[in-house]
């Protein structure tokens, strides 16, 4: 009956720590993006500003597919030149990329 308790006490660690091993460290200490948070059209505010991003980074010269906020970061899906495509995160206030 211990070890039972031990055991899940462990896996319940392990599933909540893992998501914050996922992203970059960097990402994890950004604070969230509150521009224009109460003057947006709140019909949906997360689909624009995914689109604001996209065509930020296409402006920088990034084959970005779609992006997200995660984390506190951009991640974004980027075409290569072979056809593929790779995940890459960048900084939402500047648009640099973050090595991962």
């Amino acid at each position: 009956m211990k070890l039972c308790v031990m055991l899940s006490g462990a896996m319940m660690l392990a599933l909540t720590a893992g998501p914050a091993f996922a992203a970059p460290a960097f990402c994890a200490d950004n604070k969230p993006d509150f521009e224009n948070f109460f003057f947006e059209d709140r019909s949906d505010p997360e689909a624009e500003r995914n689109e604001r991003d996209l065509t930020a980074l296409r402006q920088r010269g990034i084959d970005a597919t779609r992006v997200e906020r995660w984390s506190g970061c951009i991640r974004a899906y980027v075409r290569q030149p072979d056809g593929g495509e790779t995940m890459q995160f960048f900084e939402p206030n500047g648009y640099r990329p973050i090595p991962f």
